[in-house]
């Protein structure tokens, strides 16, 4: 038989997941689904599927680091410990949900475990020191791997891809078949519908990595503590996530699809593929990775190369001209466009940030993705260090 307690943490940990399928879902189909490219069910049905291939692959590692190698001792890890974890880590992603912001699910769980260990005096610094440098060193990657693609192939990406978006719908249901199926309308183009295409191809690969890296955050705690296995912790979770990409997630998609920023479809493509990219080989060596402060610094490197092209290399080291750097550079051209060679484009083509960001809404993300995991570190070191229920 199940005892209570051991249902009270499965019940929390699908509270935890579901948070976090209500954090992650905007992040990645957000843009997709603010082009009207797929509906918010849509997006959710997308999100659960290659959330769970992600977590049933490589999210095993991920699980493996917060759950038995963060604490030098995983006695720490009792049921009780195990649920009240959970409890914080829950809770700070519930409070970033309720404001619409996409809070950072793995700084979150990262601090609540963090918070146990240091009020055991059982943290592993190594390992925790390890997963700091990462997170330091991975948003700089994504930042310069974006800013060279920005620099000097961000133009001919935007002529293949680029597109307007046309009036009407773009698909359309064909019931003449025995099964109704979507087809493309009338008024849709073929580069119109291969743009569409890609950007949901992004949002199913950024779902994949974020299956590898958050599953961790919902169930780390009960398999360390050795009362719940790997395989059905995964399936619970990933039921969780499920829930909450079909429920809660609808606010952040509104966030990220419409109110924070409008990327041109060949910038999402450029930064969801190089966030992806380094959250999934992150997982792999079992790192929990922040995707959010690594697409954010992504779309920042894309947007300063953008805007260097004016300025040639050895024209910026001897200081003689100064580019208007600004993230609204990520503008798209105008399709088709020849662009003059680096150091000849006219800086006047470049625009304000103002016709990229919110600044109202990106100043509310800032401070929610600063504040949740601060919630959560907190709550759990005071919990364990005072509460002497716990025992430690």
């Amino acid at each position: 038989m199940i005892s209570v307690l051991l249902l009270v943490g499965i019940l929390v940990a699908v509270f935890v997941g579901y948070n976090i399928g209500g954090a992650t879902t905007g992040p990645a189909f957000g843009p997709a689904v603010g082009a009207d490219a797929i509906s918010k069910v849509s997006a959710g049905a997308l999100m659960t599927v290659f959330f769970f291939i992600g977590a049933w692959t490589i999210g095993r590692r991920v699980v493996d680091t917060l759950g038995t190698e963060l604490v030098t001792d995983t006695a720490v890890f009792t049921l009780e410990a195990s649920v009240a974890v959970l409890f914080f880590i829950g809770i700070a992603l519930f409070v970033g949900n309720f404001f619409g912001v996409p809070a950072s699910t793995s700084m979150t769980a990262v601090g609540s475990i963090a918070g146990l260990g240091l009020a055991a005096d059982e943290l592993n610094w190594a390992v925790m020191g390890e997963i700091a440098v990462w997170w330091i060193v991975s948003p700089f990657i994504g930042f310069w791997v974006s800013l060279i693609i920005g620099r000097y192939f961000y133009s001919s990406i935007n002529r293949v891809i680029a597109m307007e978006r046309s009036q009407g719908p773009l698909f359309e249901i064909d019931r003449s078949r025995p099964v109704p199926i979507p087809v493309p309308s009338d008024t849709t183009n073929r580069r119109e519908l291969g743009g569409v295409v890609m950007v949901i191809v992004i949002g199913c690969l950024m779902a994949y990595s974020s299956g590898t890296s958050n599953i961790a955050n919902a169930i780390a705690p009960l398999v360390g503590s050795g009362e719940l296995a790997m395989n059905p912790a995964i399936i619970i979770g990933c039921l969780a996530v499920g829930i909450g990409t079909f429920t809660i997630a609808r606010r952040t998609l509104e966030t990220m699809g419409n109110d924070l920023t409008e990327l041109p479809l060949p910038a999402a493509i450029v930064t969801a593929t190089v966030s992806a990219s380094l959250v999934i080989f992150l997982s792999a060596i079992g790192i929990p990775a922040s995707f959010v402060i690594i697409a954010t610094m992504c779309i920042i490197g894309l947007g300063w190369g953008r805007a260097t092209r004016p300025v040639t290399v050895s024209d910026a080291v001897r200081g003689e001209e100064s580019p208007p750097v600004s993230v609204g550079a990520l503008t798209a051209d105008q399709e088709g466009e020849e662009l003059p060679p680096i150091g000849e484009e006219e800086s006047e083509r470049i625009p304000s940030a103002a016709d990229l960001f919110d600044p109202a809404t990106t100043a509310r993300v800032v401070l929610m993705q600063n504040v949740v995991p601060l919630i959560a570190t907190i709550g759990t070191y005071v919990t364990f260090r005072f509460v002497p229920v716990f025992g430690l």
